[in-house]
């Protein structure tokens, strides 16, 4: 979840879109990954309305958390040094979200849930600690930056191999094929 945040800066390395352009995007992005439900996204969304100035701070945390994210995985891909204000950034996040987690049982069980996610912020509670549990987990050298240089987003490689190189094999893959064809019958027809 922490690396598809960070992609919501499209085409960060050319031509940088941002996906995030008002905090209604956010509560959608949150939705769409399972942080929210609709009728909490509605909810936020109707307090963004009447306090927008809030509304726009959080969104400014949000975008500030996500480069930190993408400050800290890309020294990490890169083997490069660790940017600390990033990684402070990130545990300010990770000890924010602390405050706002409870223990709960389930079936038999416990799992952690975050108080209040009516809370303007709440969305981040989530992202900042799937960045933490990915920072601190065996997954962390199967974190990749896509292969295209157009695309360069996050993603995990899950692959039996571990050798992907690709976000998305429809969208980057497939380009790169094409590319390397077209060059090939190119340099054939020369």
């Amino acid at each position: 979840m922490c690396l598809d945040f960070v992609n919501t800066l499209d085409d960060r390395h050319t031509k940088p879109k941002e996906l995030l352009e008002n905090y209604l995007d956010l509560a959608r992005f949150a939705e769409d990954t399972g942080l929210l439900d609709s009728s909490q996204v509605d909810r936020l969304f109707a307090r963004s309305e009447a306090d927008p100035e809030r509304a726009r701070e959080v969104l400014k945390w949000a975008r500030e958390l996500r480069e930190a994210i993408h400050e800290v995985f890309w020294a990490i891909i890169n083997k490069r040094p660790m940017p600390p204000m990033a990684l402070a950034r990130i545990n300010g996040s990770v000890q924010n979200a602390a405050e706002h987690m409870r223990l709960v049982p389930v079936k038999g069980g416990f799992q952690w849930k975050f108080d209040d996610v009516n809370q303007f912020e709440s969305m981040l509670w989530p992202i900042a600690r799937a960045a933490a549990d990915l920072l601190t987990s065996d997954q962390l050298p199967y974190v990749r930056a896509c292969f295209s240089k157009t695309c360069e987003w996050f993603f995990l490689d899950t692959s039996k191999n571990h050798h992907r190189r690709w976000c998305d094999m429809t969208r980057c893959g497939n380009r790169a094929k094409v590319q390397r064809f077209y060059e090939r019958q190119k340099k054939r027809s020369s």
